[in-house]
């Protein structure tokens, strides 16, 4: 049993409409879901993916209206990699993202992979990481009606990096829990990974024990979720993280997907969640994102929860 790779990232936002406006129009992904978050549902939860919002493609985000500034720091998801097809795709978003202005840094190459930094306008850390030499976990497909080229646009999550105070605590977690390999490093980064491998399913982890613990806010990483196939494999996975001794949530009904929380010992949040049954349980794929989607316990509350929320127009998604 193993875990497939990742499954979703799940971000800090203080704009829904202006997130919105960045993932769909600049970044040219998909909204598969306009939902609420579902332990606080005055908060829009919003889940940007390919074509049809495939596991390992969710990039997604807690809109907090007073979320302060972000200080980077240990204990964080430092930055999140966004998959695009080959080298080629990198030059075509270098020049796009310089055209809005955004905080981009030169093409570098990581672990024989050529990858481009950016910031979002709230500071989100990002990184686009070309395929070309990459294989492992299955990339999604962009959104055919999406404002990128096809050919150039964002097909799922690449590498997660996390940057701890002891990285040998988040290694033993990491192999000896959830069966990750020690597979290479690159600079003061070592790479696990899961799975069929490949950037669809890695973690890279940098220990920086002189630092403060990271102060979060708007552009900063909530939780990274980890593919389990299904809700039988995800109960076996609770026998194994309460064996291992960690404080966890118990299997919790997403609606989307059934998960399992628990923090790691560098207090980083990981999430288990199983593949399906996805976002097209409760609305069709033709039309994902377009209206406010509420889990069937919420449903009797959706009034008053619409009341709460500011309009956000996505019947363009």
């Amino acid at each position: 049993m193993e875990l497939k790779g990742i499954h979703h990232v799940s971000a800090i936002t203080a704009s829904a409409a202006k997130n919105y406006d960045f993932y769909t129009n600049v970044l040219g992904m998909r909204l598969v879901k306009k939902t609420v978050n579902q332990d606080s549902p005055s908060m829009y939860h919003l889940f940007y993916a390919d074509e049809k919002g495939n596991p390992g493609t969710d990039l997604t985000f807690f809109e907090i209206h007073r979320a302060g500034h972000t200080y980077p720091g240990t204990r964080s998801i430092s930055t999140t990699s966004l998959r695009v097809k080959d080298d080629e795709a990198l030059l075509y978003w270098q020049k796009r993202l310089i055209a809005y202005d955004l905080d981009v840094d030169r093409v570098q190459e990581r672990l024989g992979r050529k990858t481009l930094a950016f910031r979002d306008p709230e500071g989100q850390r990002l990184m686009l990481v070309s395929d070309q030499n990459n294989s492992g976990v299955r990339a999604g497909t962009p959104w055919e009606n999406s404002p990128v080229p096809q050919d150039s646009g964002i097909t799922g999550l690449g590498p997660v990096h996390l940057t701890v105070h002891e990285a040998v605590k988040t290694e033993k977690v990491l192999t000896e829990v959830l069966g990750f390999r020690k597979v290479g490093a690159y600079d003061q980064w070592t790479v696990y990974e899961t799975g069929e491998g490949g950037s669809g399913a890695e973690v890279h982890v940098e220990e920086k024990p002189d630092e403060q613990p990271e102060k979060p806010g708007r552009g900063s990483v909530h939780h990274v979720a980890f593919r389990v196939e299904n809700e039988e494999e995800l109960a076996k996975w609770k026998t194994i993280i309460d064996a291992a001794g960690y404080p966890n949530s118990g299997l919790v009904d997403r609606f989307y997907f059934k998960s399992l929380y628990f923090r790691e010992a560098n207090h980083i949040l990981f999430e288990l969640a199983t593949d399906g049954p996805g976002f097209a349980t409760d609305e069709d794929p033709a039309h994902l994102g377009e209206s406010l989607a509420l889990p069937p316990f919420l449903e009797h509350e959706r009034e008053k929860i619409e009341k709460t929320l500011a309009p956000l127009d996505t019947s363009r998604t």
